[in-house]
């Protein structure tokens, strides 16, 4: 799957890939609002998100900069959103930013990465608002934008990469952005799955069968994580090899996290 075309231009499928993630941050930012009354602010805020992303799809970008500056505009964008109503609406629990925060972090305590966990979702805490589910959602759109993020990345440089004389990297590598792939779609269908419980009644068996579905396939984009580098075990160590294995611990780390808040929502038997 080609990053750039012959005129240098993102492929089609690259940019589906990088407006895909630019929805996926738009959903969260909106998702916050939910507990919000209706009014003016709430209603502004929410047309300024979608009209971003719908700019987005008819103007795509026409080259790697642009993409790039593109995606930082819009998390700049959610920002400034979030920002927007706490300045004219209060957290519907009461509750101050701090405590919000606070919440993300004695939450994060009970994974196995507490500090990755606070770093990568502590952003989020406007649209988390004390809600144990809200932020094992978070965390999986979270964990959706980092394994793209990786896929891209293994997509360039299976094309760009110096192997040297080692003839296993190129195989290892193609396997490594395959098992990435698969990760992709189970944590994208997780998303899909936990976006649904906001109409599941607490401790019913619709509820539980939807968890358990978000667990299993959460588990599963884990595991081919962590099979994803099993390739390069037998690659002769190099500048490669360990670039990539850091970028995918990296990426196990955010799924390891969102799979146990995910653990902890089942647990409660609460949306």
């Amino acid at each position: 799957m080609n990053k750039l075309d012959a005129s240098g231009t993102p492929s089609f499928q690259f940019q589906i890939s990088n407006l895909s993630t630019t929805l996926t941050n738009a959903n969260i930012c909106i998702d916050g609002f939910k507990g919000v009354a209706v009014g003016p602010v709430k209603t502004d805020v929410s047309d300024r998100a979608r009209s971003r992303v719908s700019h987005s799809i008819l103007n795509p970008p026409k080259n790697m900069y642009t993409t790039k500056l593109m995606t930082t505009h819009f998390l700049l964008f959610q920002l400034s959103l979030i920002s927007l109503l706490f300045l004219f609406h209060p957290t519907p629990t009461g509750g101050s930013p701090s405590n919000d925060t606070d919440f993300i972090r004695t939450s994060c305590g009970t994974t196995l990465y507490p500090d990755v966990c606070y770093t990568s979702l502590s952003r989020y805490a406007s649209a988390v608002q004390n809600n144990s589910a809200h932020l094992a959602k978070v965390a999986i759109g979270v964990s959706l934008a980092r394994a793209r993020s990786l896929a891209d990345y293994l997509s360039n440089i299976s094309r760009q990469a110096d192997y040297g004389a080692d003839p296993r990297a190129p195989p290892a590598l193609h396997d490594c952005l395959s098992t990435i792939g698969d990760a992709i779609d189970q944590i994208r269908d997780s998303l899909k799955q936990i976006r649904q419980l906001g109409s599941t009644s607490r401790g019913s068996s619709s509820l539980r069968f939807q968890m358990s579905n978000v667990q299993t396939w959460m588990s599963a984009a884990l595991t081919n994580e962590e099979t994803c580098t099993d390739g390069f075990d037998n690659v002769a160590e190099g500048p490669l090899k360990t670039d990539v294995s850091k970028r995918v611990e990296d990426v196990k780390k955010v799924t390891s996290n969102a799979l146990a808040l995910v653990n902890r929502v089942a647990e409660k038997g609460a949306p």
